[in-house]
């Protein structure tokens, strides 16, 4: 495959629409458990077909992946943090699929169905009090690893924007023209700087 020094269109605008969709999954799955009001069923009913959606995007997104070519991360990044994005990228992508599998699953196990428009999903797990119990704390704490790991991404980012500078960030945000910037070092008093 052809280097590129940006991600494939499709697959920025991917990743944005399902950054901006997970954020609201997340803050909408705590305020959904958090309250007993009213809008606990407007919750409710957004937060299935989000999950849904994240489901389809995450898989399409994968296909992108692995069928377009991507940027080389930079030369002068260390070896332990190209391994570190590696290793976060592919976590990432494991708990983007798994947690709305666990969230159909969970709904499956308590026997409530799971619809898409007026189309009623198969359950994906029998009816059962012990997968539920397993599920719905499952449900939770993956919800919390995939917070803090999309913290992380979003720190990892920003630094590499305004800290490094070396066209990691624009490579996913798509202003990079050409070639990459040639990295910013970071100030060293002992330079004299």
């Amino acid at each position: 495959m052809k280097q590129n020094n940006t991600f494939h269109p499709a697959l920025r605008v991917i990743h944005w629409l399902m950054a901006a969709a997970i954020m609201a999954m997340l803050f909408i799955g705590v305020a959904m458990v958090a309250t007993v009001s009213s809008s606990h069923s407007l919750l409710v009913a957004i937060h299935k077909p989000l999950g849904l959606m994240i489901l389809l995007l995450v898989a399409v997104r994968l296909w992108l992946r692995f069928t377009t070519a991507k940027p080389a991360l930079p030369a002068t990044l260390p070896g332990w943090q190209k391994l570190l994005a590696h290793l976060s990228h592919w976590a990432l992508y494991a708990m983007m699929l798994a947690q709305p599998l666990i969230g159909w699953g969970m709904l499956s196990a308590a026997g409530y169905p799971v619809t898409l428009g007026s189309m009623v999903l198969p359950p994906v797990v029998p009816v059962s009090n012990a997968a539920y119990a397993f599920l719905r704390p499952l449900h939770s704490w993956v919800a919390l690893a995939l917070f803090m790991t999309v913290m992380l991404h979003l720190a990892a980012a920003l630094f590499h924007a305004l800290i490094l500078r070396d066209g990691v960030f624009s490579s996913m945000a798509g202003s990079c023209k050409g070639k990459r910037s040639t990295p910013r070092a970071l100030d060293n008093p002992a330079d004299g700087q």
